[in-house]
């Protein structure tokens, strides 16, 4: 009896050091993850940012070339990326980003080119006032390119209530967390993520929020109603107010 319940006793100690020891490694492997994730969605959410802010010169029907190719929209972003979050994607090989990052960041801006290079003819054809590439469609096309091409979940979301593409129609949890990021309280400043596990501990989950921002009206603001270039209409939105959310889902290792 008594060896009985030293060897339990023994057994329950190692499994004790063994849990204690596999916890912080599983914590690390999260917060690596977590910050891929976040990463990612900045980065998006920075080519969105780009286009954006060169919508009126991509729309302006009185030019002909417009000079915005790939490269240039590339090097816009790059460059808003490092003031964003002080890495610099020309020189990952040396960046402080998680390894796992590296390469998926690299991706991503390559698959945004393709997006930007596919409506060059249209971009670049005088006398037409919307040529369809608005941060909308470029976020949702560049996530689908890049989730083709990785695997990794990423997708450009809106409350129900808001949601123009029925393929950016948010699942449970996004849904969720959106109506929470919605609230007042919640900081329109610093560009704060919500993450979470998965419930079975397989994928970790991150969201960044979409507040409207002055060129974001252009399209999203007021009178409510009115059709925009796009042709759908207005929601009257205010600055600050919750347009959506990109959302990015990784596997754990």
């Amino acid at each position: 009896m008594c060896t009985r319940w030293v060897v339990r006793v023994v057994s329950v100690a190692c499994m004790a050091m063994l849990c204690a020891a596999i916890t912080p490694a599983v914590a690390e492997n999260e917060s690596t993850v977590r910050e891929t994730g976040r990463l990612l969605a900045v980065l998006l959410d920075v080519g969105r940012v780009v286009i954006g802010h060169n919508q009126l010169l991509l729309n302006d029907p009185t030019k002909g070339h417009k000079g915005f190719t790939s490269e240039v929209f590339a090097q816009q972003t790059v460059a808003a990326f490092k003031d964003r979050t002080g890495h610099d994607l020309a020189n990952l090989s040396a960046s402080t980003v998680p390894e796992m990052a590296k390469p998926l960041l690299a991706r991503l801006l390559e698959e945004s080119k393709k997006t930007v290079a596919s409506y060059q003819t249209v971009i670049n054809m005088p006398g037409i006032k919307y040529k369809g590439l608005i941060p909308a469609t470029f976020g949702t096309e560049t996530g689908t390119r890049f989730q083709s091409w990785s695997g990794v979940y990423m997708k450009q979301t809106a409350p129900d209530s808001l949601v123009r593409n029925p393929k950016n129609k948010p699942d449970t949890f996004e849904s969720a967390e959106m109506k929470k990021m919605s609230e007042p309280s919640f900081p329109r400043e610093g560009g704060q993520v919500v993450s979470a596990m998965d419930e079975d501990g397989k994928a970790v989950r991150v969201l960044l929020p979409l507040f409207y921002g002055k060129d974001c009206l252009i399209c999203h603001g007021t009178p409510k109603g009115e059709r925009d270039v796009t042709g759908y209409p207005r929601e009257g939105a205010q600055e600050g107010d919750l347009g959506g959310a990109i959302s990015v889902k990784l596997p754990m290792p």
